[in-house]
């Protein structure tokens, strides 16, 4: 049972880590390259932007930023409930493994988060193409 949960969690992982992607407004130039020549441009600046050291997503700092904050609210919130029923320990240790998990699935299920940089370089590369740009999904 233990091992079907963690290959379902590296599952949910991967497709977490999935890159969001620049969403282009229909002009002219779109119109007259159509989807298939927009996304592969799309592609290939995103490659641009790898290859000059601009990194794609905010990386695994924010995850543990992340559980971290989790860990340390868990802990808290814990430590008083605990104190409460007189285990304020148990609680705080309770607290937060629970806060350090809901951060972690928070970052795995959450919308990931692109580097600033690479946003730009990417939508830059776009626009000299002729696109625009009008968001990140």
């Amino acid at each position: 049972m233990f091992k079907i949960f963690l290959i379902l969690v590296a599952a949910l992982t991967v497709e977490g880590c999935a890159s969001t992607r620049p969403v282009l407004y229909p002009n002219e130039y779109y119109n007259s390259v159509g989807p298939t020549v927009a996304n592969g441009d799309i592609a290939n600046c995103m490659h641009l932007a790898e290859a000059a050291g601009a990194d794609s997503s905010s990386g695994t700092g924010d995850a543990a930023a992340r559980a971290a904050g989790g860990t340390a609210i868990g802990a808290a919130a814990g430590a008083v409930g605990g104190a409460v029923v007189g285990s304020a320990g148990s609680g705080a240790a309770i607290g937060a493994a629970t806060g350090a998990t809901a951060g972690l699935l928070n970052w795995i299920f959450g919308k990931p988060h692109s580097n600033p940089a690479y946003v730009n370089f990417v939508n830059r590369c776009l626009q000299e193409r002729g696109y625009e740009p009008v968001g990140w999904e």
